[in-house]
């Protein structure tokens, strides 16, 4: 089996009603799909966590003329050899981004190859089900009352589809977002866990106050309360207060998550598997995570082929103990608008009462529209 053609899809849709996080409003959702084909008549598919186009510049241009006429099998040998063509130029970023599409791509074409899941091929599977948090409780208003009903009917609909956890957004300003976290924790009650993440939209001050008035609000974890360089602060925030600590999503490749484990800076460590350096590497870091106790939640933000790359690595993260009531790990589903998210698969991957299957098919075990992606790709 040969490489035959290397194809990058780079996609954007406009969403009706937008939202914010800490940084910005959200109006348009993106998007990056790799295809690899084969003289096997086999297909690979892959999905790369960042900008659309520079993404797609990197595969097209730096990585597409490496492996065009290659066997796609050699797994750890051909991650080497992208990352050592860019090691002086990119160690994380955009080119680690991109590799991380073509890792997926890789493993999916391998799966289809041997007949198994990913999962099977990489040692699995530790678990077939897995629990999901909604993501989602974004800003939706600048008034505050209006943001608030919008906001606890949003919350009220994820406990009567049966999540069990559910993320909301802060670094508005500790007013704005002590009050919002109040309010859905009102709603939920005990019914669900309640996260929060700032985006790194807090300075190491604002996110101390922040954190000593959640605690008595029970939060499941304050994730990326600070910059992401700033890991000093992380583990300055984790020594104060009882709230995990959460982070990684901006960090790349097991040298970033060795600097993170090192300096104690996080509980739980949440590397994007379609941006950390692909499955290869999020597997990596996974292990290095256990061996320091620490636990491992992906973060998930991008089309159904990125989801179903997270779900194929959570069937084989460790868990952190061996004993009957040990924490396993969570999907991150995310839940807010996006026209091509899970219309890209043809068949999409559900959660049922808070918990999402494995999916069992050859590679990533899923299936891909090529008219949405025709669809959606930026012109």
């Amino acid at each position: 089996m040969k490489i035959t053609s290397i194809r990058a899809h780079p996609l954007a849709a406009p969403i009706d009603r937008p939202f914010a996080f800490s940084q910005a409003w959200v109006d348009t959702r993106v998007g990056l799909v790799v295809e690899i084909e084969t003289d096997s008549g086999l297909t690979g598919w892959g999905d790369g966590y960042g900008p659309p186009k520079p993404l797609a510049s990197v595969i097209d241009n730096i990585y597409a003329p490496r492996l065009t006429g290659r066997s796609p099998l050699p797994g750890d040998a051909i991650w080497e050899e992208l990352y050592n063509a860019l090691r002086d130029h990119g160690q994380r970023g955009i080119a680690v981004q991109a590799l991380s599409a073509i890792d997926i791509a890789l493993w999916d074409l391998r799966g289809k190859h041997f007949g198994a899941p990913v999962h099977e091929l990489m040692g699995g599977p530790v678990r077939r089900e897995v629990r999901a948090y909604a993501t989602g409780l974004y800003r939706r208003s600048d008034d505050t009352a209006e943001n608030h009903a919008m906001l606890r009917e949003e919350a009220q609909g994820y406990l009567d589809a049966g999540f069990t956890a559910m993320k909301t957004k802060v670094g508005f300003g500790f007013q704005d977002d002590i009050a919002l976290v109040g309010m859905l924790r009102d709603v939920i009650g005990d019914r669900a866990e309640l996260f929060v993440d700032a985006n790194h939209g807090c300075d190491r001050v604002q996110a101390a106050r922040l954190a000593r008035a959640m605690e008595p609000l029970d939060i499941g974890w304050f994730e990326e309360p600070v910059a992401p360089e700033d890991l000093e602060g992380y583990a300055e925030l984790r020594r104060s207060t009882s709230i995990p600590i959460a982070g990684g999503e901006c960090s790349f490749t097991r040298h970033d998550f060795r600097r993170i484990l090192e300096a104690g800076a996080m509980d739980i460590i949440q590397p994007d598997t379609a941006s950390c350096g692909g499955l290869t590497e999020a597997k990596r870091i996974a292990d290095m995570a256990w061996t320091h106790g620490l636990r491992h939640n992906p973060h998930v933000w991008g089309t159904g082929i990125g989801l179903a790359a997270a779900m194929q690595l959570l069937a084989v993260l460790p868990t952190t103990a061996p004993a009957f009531g040990a924490h396993q790990p969570l999907l991150e589903y995310d839940s807010t608008p996006h026209p091509f998210r899970q219309d890209l698969l043809v068949e999409p991957i559900p959660v049922a009462n808070g918990v999402a299957q494995v999916p069992t098919g050859p590679g990533l075990g899923i299936k891909v529209r090529r008219e949405v992606l025709e669809r959606w790709r930026m012109r």
